[in-house]
This record gives C-alpha cells, structure tokens and sequence, in this order.
C-alpha cells in the first residue's frame, strides 16, 4: 500500500509571525534566543522552528535573485546551527558565504538534523556529480546492520552526516546545487594561502580554533569564525569531512540527541537508534519549500 504524506501545517499568517519574532529576538541576542528556543524543544516546536528558517532562505532567495539557503553545520562544542547562506560567484563557482547580517540560529540542545549520507569522496569541479555518495538508510544497498554501523563510527563520519544544505533558486524552487561554504572573501584554507579574513561565520581552521579558545582580532593568527569552512575534505585535509557536496532535499530530525550519542559511542548509530528514525524523514517540496511530514 502507498503511505500517503501531508505537508507542514503552518498558515501564512502563523509563518510571518514565526519568522517575525525569530528576526526579533535575533537583534536582541542571545538571552532572548535561548527563550525562544526552549519553547521548540517539542517535536512539533522543533519542525516549526526548521520550517521557518526554510521560508525564510526561499524569501532570501528572491530577494537576492540568487540561490540561497539553510546549512546545517555543528561548531567546535558540538552544538549545531542553522546558517543562511548565499550563492558568491566571486568566491567560486560553487561558492557559498553567510548572508551578511543575519546570525546562525542554534538548535535545541536535545535536537539533532542528520542526512544520513556520507561522502567520501569529493568531486571538487563539479560537487553536483560526485563520485561517490553513500546514503546510510538505502535499503538497495543491501547491507547489514553492522555495515551501516561502520559507516557512522568515527567523529569525521559524524561530522559529515551533520553538516549539509538546504538550497533554493531564485525562484523560490528547491534545487540540487553543488555547495562550499567559505568566508566572505573567498580565501582558501592552504599553507601557501597567507590571506586573512575577518568572517565570523565561516572560516579557516586556524582562526576558528583561535576564536574558540578566546582570542580575539588582535592576536596572531586572528580569532574569527565560527564554523569550519568546506575546505577539508579527506583526500586534501583528513580527519575533519568538510568539502564540497550537492545540496540535499530532505532529512531527519533526531529528537532524542542523548540517546543518539550514546549509540554512537557504543559504535551501533545504525542499529541501536537510527534504523527507528529513518520512516520519519522529512522531504522538501520543490515548489512550495514546505516540508513533507510522514503520516
């Protein structure tokens, strides 16, 4: 029998004022972020919380008339993020920057949005095409539990089903467009590239580190950023799983984020928690941008 599917229940009405107050309380900072986000530690708040910052990259979108869009990324204390992004030619032709002005919105604690893919092999001229990419949770795979286990295993691993993006046209339609996110000015993360830049969203791993353990501009090298940029994927910079990839249509939230934790430190992800979770993905309409809730 076909499981039928409905979409996110959200008015327009209820969505502007979603955005409205997320906007809001964003200017105000932290303290009245966190009081937001404790009243989306349910499901449903959680799902909304997401679906607000999908229309609200759509809406980035056509304003821009470029692609634009979510990124779901982690940073150094393992808290994950949702970051609005931008399509910057200038960077690259896969090339995207924080849109500037607009603050990462973080999770709640006991949340967690995974892709389930990995990619271990990065196509960096054309990401939409990559050579290899392995999505956990299909089941023409054909392989056991303890083989998807494996595939989830190490923090690099970890890393990688965690950070993906959410992209849209200009248009206003979901699309699969090859994704790097980097800082502003387009510096690559190289020994022979000696640039500095001032982002505090995305950049090198040097200064992000430096930003992390409480230096500031002044110091040397520079503390700034906040997340790793997609400059370190295996065959270039091993361990960390950043580089570039296709954009994604859909994925699952995990809402028991301890329980997760703890199966993968007992290196069963797959088996011990999230084999219950994948009937629970969330796809995209490529159309609207509304998320495709399970029955």
């Amino acid at each position: 029998m076909r499981t039928r599917s409905k979409q996110s229940g959200l008015t327009l009405p209820e969505l502007a004022v979603v955005i409205a107050t997320i906007a809001l309380l964003v200017g105000f900072g932290l303290p009245a972020i966190r009081a937001l986000l404790n009243s989306f530690e349910t499901q449903s708040g959680a799902k909304t919380l997401i679906s607000a910052a999908l229309s609200s990259a759509r809406a980035i979108a056509a304003k821009e008339q470029r692609y634009a869009g979510v990124r779901f990324q982690q940073d150094l204390s393992g808290s994950q993020y949702m970051i609005f992004i931008v399509h910057d030619p200038k960077i690259m032709a896969y090339g995207f920057r924080a849109v500037e002005g607009v603050k990462p919105i973080k999770l709640p604690e006991s949340v967690s949005v995974v892709d389930l893919t990995i990619v271990p092999d990065r196509n960096v001229s054309n990401p939409v095409n990559p050579q290899q990419e392995i999505r956990i949770d299909d089941p023409s795979l054909l392989l056991t539990d303890a083989e998807r286990n494996a595939l989830i295993d190490e923090p690099r691993e970890v890393s990688d089903i965690t950070t993906f993006s959410i992209i849209f046209s200009p248009g206003g339609k979901l699309v699969i467009h090859g994704v790097r996110a980097r800082n502003k000015d387009g510096f690559v993360d190289s020994p022979s590239n000696t640039n500095i830049s001032y982002d505090d969203i995305f950049n090198k791993k040097v200064q992000v580190d430096q930003k992390f353990n409480g230096f500031d501009r002044n110091a040397v090298p520079p503390g700034a950023g906040k997340f790793y940029q997609d400059d370190y994927y295996d065959a270039v910079w091993p361990g960390l799983s950043l580089g570039p990839e296709p954009s994604r249509n859909g994925f699952v939230i995990v809402y028991e984020k301890d329980k997760f934790e703890q199966a993968l430190a007992n290196g069963r992800a797959w088996s011990d928690y999230l084999a219950t979770t994948v009937s629970d993905r969330i796809y995209i309409n490529s159309y609207t941008g509304t998320m495709i809730l399970p029955d």
